[in-house]
Order: C-alpha cells, then structure tokens, then sequence
C-alpha cells in the first residue's frame, strides 16, 4: 500500500502518478495568484479537461477550485460544468435503488449531475405517480440531449424472452441512441444480459438453480484502468435466475472480459473501449438488500437457499458482512474517472479518445 497525500494505492505506477499530480498542484500554487477569482477560473476551465488527472490527488484539487468559484458570485453554477449522468432506472424499488446509485456515485471528488430516466410503456407498480413526476424524465423528453454516462438498471423480468417485456421496443431505441448521445453507457445486471443481447446477439440462459448471494471473482486484463485498484479476488453481489454464457463473450472478439467467477461465470466486461460496460451482478446492492430479498422469498413460501458467503456463521441471525462495497466504490469511481470524465469531449460534441497505453 503507498499513501500520497493521505490517498491510499494499491500499486507503485498508482503512487507514483499521484506523486507527479501533487507535484505539479504544488508548482501550479507557487506560479497562480490563486486569490484572484478570475485567474482561478480560467485555471479550472484549463484543468477540467481529459489528460490532466488520472488520481485521486489531482481530482481533489478539481474539487477544491470548484468549491472556491462556488463562492464567487459573478462566476454562474452553469459556468463549473459537472458530469451528466442519465440513469434508466428499471428496478421496482426505485427509491431504493436511487439511493443505491447515488451513493456509489458519490464517492469521487468529480462534480456530477444526475438526471432519472423512466419507460413510457410499462407502469410502474411499487413508486408513486407523483414521485415519477417528480423526479423521472421520459426518452421522449430527453432523447434530443447528451450525456457523458449512463446507467441502465437490472429488471425484475429476467425469466421472459427479452421480446416479449411491454418496453423492449423502447429500450432497444433507448440503447440505440447511447450509441450516439453517451459517451459511456454502464449496464447493470438483467440490463447487461439486455444490452449483450441487444448490441452482440448473446442470448442469456437459465441457471439451474438461482445464483443469489456473495461470490468470489478473479480479475482479468488488470492493466485496463476499469479494474485499478481491485484485488486479485473479490466478492460481488448476484442475484439472478439466467445468465449470459461466458464461453459466448468470450468467443467475442468484440467484448473484453474484465471480471469472472468459477462459480457463476461473466461479472465485468465492456466493449468499444469502454463506450459499453457490463455488469453482471448488483455492487450497488446496500447491506441489507440480499436479507431483504430473502425473507421476502421465505414469506411467500417460494423456494430459496440462504445466501451465499452472506450471513455471518450462514445465520441470518447474525446479519451481514459488508464485504464488496470497496470494490464497488473503485468500479463506479474508475468508469467515471477513465471511461466519462477522461474520454468526454469538453462540449460532448465529437468521438472520445478511448485508447489506453
């Protein structure tokens, strides 16, 4: 472990970046009057573009120019351009998994705007009209726009032929037009087998029995900057009844896989660079999703085994283990950091730079 600037890494290339990005703040301090607003501001419009920072080190000092032109009345909010992120949110729950969301999302020193997107053709049964009013966008209202990220959430309809969800119609258009209007697009467990299916022609396949809880995962293509920072083994949240057969994304020269398991096969890949990501599993899930997922099923009487690597001692008694929220924090921190920030164009007119050397 190497610390710089009270930033941990996990490897000397890390450390060593971050050393040459607090350097630099440093010189950069010495060499700006950094009490003149407007010197600060053209500083920032200077800095706050790809192939600057690539830390931790260097985002913070992003973050604390930012928060400094916040106090300056003359200079407008809509001057400090933030990240647009659009999440397509599918779940039921969809409170539940905004916060899930948003919190992942928090966890990088990068300014980031979060707009919701919505289905126009499926009701939504578990939230209320009026916080869909509230809060969710339709495609149509927001299909004329850019995005630099978005997030397409998993769906509680893993079980049925993809043609035949009400809304497929919808989201193949939705996942067409990210192909021109988002620069990265993260999908997210049932919408990953969608968007494997949709863009590759990868048809999921029924598990014989659901996998459903914490399972282990070797890293892949470690050198790809999705993947910094995580151990050679982790655990992730699963929980599923299909999944897309990982000797077909393989075969794939089109797909990198990032992420695997002995146990339930694909967990990360992406493609184009990074202009498509997807993620098999749920490392957004809170504590307590899993406990609640399960004494839900056992209320029913439907069948369900504890899950897996969950409960302290396999005693739902005991509670959980948080055992994956650093990967996650690194997963979502590094696609924004590598895959939106790094790769947006400034205006988001034009095609990112998605090659790493």
């Amino acid at each position: 472990m190497y610390v710089v600037d009270g930033f941990e890494f996990q490897t000397k290339e890390e450390a060593r970046q971050a050393k040459k990005e607090s350097d630099g703040i440093r010189y950069i301090k010495d060499q700006t009057d950094m009490s003149d607003p407007d010197t600060v501001y053209k500083l920032y419009l200077r800095l706050n573009k790809p192939g600057y920072f690539f830390t931790p080190v260097g985002l913070s000092f992003l973050v604390e120019l930012q928060e400094y032109l916040h106090t300056i009345p003359y200079i407008k909010n809509e001057d400090i351009r933030p990240i647009y992120i659009l999440i397509l949110n599918l779940m039921p729950l969809k409170e539940e998994t905004e916060l899930q969301l948003l919190r992942s999302l928090s966890n990088t020193p990068l300014q980031v705007d979060v707009s919701f997107m919505a289905v126009e053709s499926h009701q939504a049964k578990n939230t209320s009209r009026s916080h869909l009013n509230k809060f969710y966008q339709t495609f149509s209202e927001l299909k004329d726009k850019k995005f630099d990220g978005m997030i397409i959430t998993g769906a509680p309809v893993e079980q049925m032929p993809f043609e035949e969800v009400d809304y497929w119609d919808e989201l193949t258009r939705i996942m067409d037009w990210t192909k021109t209007n988002v620069v990265s697009t993260l999908h997210l467990c049932w919408g990953a087998q969608a968007g494997m299916y949709y863009h590759y022609g990868i048809d999921k396949v029924q598990l014989d029995k659901k996998a459903f809880g914490l399972f282990w995962h070797k890293v892949l293509n470690r050198k790809i900057p999705l993947v910094r920072g995580f151990d050679d083994v982790f655990l992730a949240p699963h929980s599923r009844h299909t999944e897309t057969p990982l000797d077909k994304v393989h075969a794939d020269e089109r797909i990198t896989v990032l992420a695997e398991s002995d146990e339930v096969g694909l967990f990360l890949a992406m493609a184009q660079n990074g202009r498509q990501i997807f993620v098999m599993g749920h490392p957004e899930y809170d504590r307590i999703t899993l406990d609640g997922e399960y004494k839900r099923d056992k209320s029913k009487g439907l069948p369900i085994e504890l899950p897996k690597n969950y409960y302290q001692d396999d005693d739902p008694e005991k509670g959980p283990l948080l055992t994956w929220r650093a990967t996650a924090n690194n997963l979502y921190t590094n696609w924004l950091n590598y895959y939106v920030y790094q790769a947006t164009p400034y205006d988001l007119e034009g095609t990112p730079d998605f090659t790493w050397k």
